[in-house]
């Protein structure tokens, strides 16, 4: 907890008016948290994801390869049929058994992200029985399945908490989320994995490299001439 309103104005000689503005700025940016009736409180730094949005690297790869251990908490891992939505970012005809993955992901004992993954039974049966504790979806598909990743799509949005995932997520009802989702396919451009993954706002942040296009400059001053 950081001093008070009164205590700050005093150090700095500064107007509680002035305090209060600095004090929004900094909620604002996600620097401190203001606990009604408690305090203002430092916040928890993010966790930044560099390749989870452009790249087919998993999210439990990624933090493994930083040193920074991820422990997964299996909720669902079931036979189920593929519904429309399912089914339709699957490729496959609606009812057709899929395997239901449901996990709930920590970093440092607190709850990150909670990510759902349909992928086609007839594909990876040994899927149904794996241990995925401690273990990448990824590294299994590849190891066990012998199943690689070519290529994939991934989109990002806003959304807000309802009341599961609040409570699994330890979160407020209406507490921002991240609803990162995700068709992978491998390289006969057969879909291997939907996924609809629900990170925590406060918790997390996602780095995308972004590069110029090639001759675009050449392109435009050519255009100015």
């Amino acid at each position: 907890m950081i001093p008070s309103e009164a205590e700050l104005g005093q150090s700095f000689e500064v107007s509680r008016t002035v305090v209060r503005q600095a004090l929004q700025d900094l909620t604002y940016q996600g620097l401190v948290v203001r606990q009604k009736g408690k305090g203002t409180f430092v916040a928890q730094p993010k966790i930044a994801s560099r390749g989870l949005v452009q790249s087919l690297e998993g999210f439990y790869q990624e933090l493994a390869e930083r040193g920074v251990p991820v422990v997964n908490q299996v909720l669902e891992q079931v036979l189920v049929p593929a519904d429309s939505e399912v089914a339709s970012n699957l490729g496959l005809e609606r009812l057709t058994p899929v395997v239901k993955l449901v996990r709930l992901r920590f970093v440092e004992g607190e709850p990150i992200v909670l990510v759902t993954s349909y992928l086609p039974y007839e594909r990876c049966r040994s899927l149904i029985q794996a241990d995925l504790q401690k273990r990448s979806l990824y590294a299994f598909l590849d190891e066990e399945c012998g199943l690689k990743l070519g290529r994939g799509t991934r989109s990002i949005e806003a959304v807000l908490a309802g009341e599961a995932e609040a409570k699994l997520l330890k979160l407020k009802v209406g507490a921002p989320l991240i609803r990162l989702r995700s068709v992978s396919y491998t390289a006969d451009g057969a879909a291997l994995e939907y996924f609809d993954a629900l990170f925590r706002g406060d918790r997390s942040s996602f780095e995308v490299e972004i590069m110029a296009i090639a001759g675009h400059g050449e392109r435009r001053a050519r255009r100015t001439r």
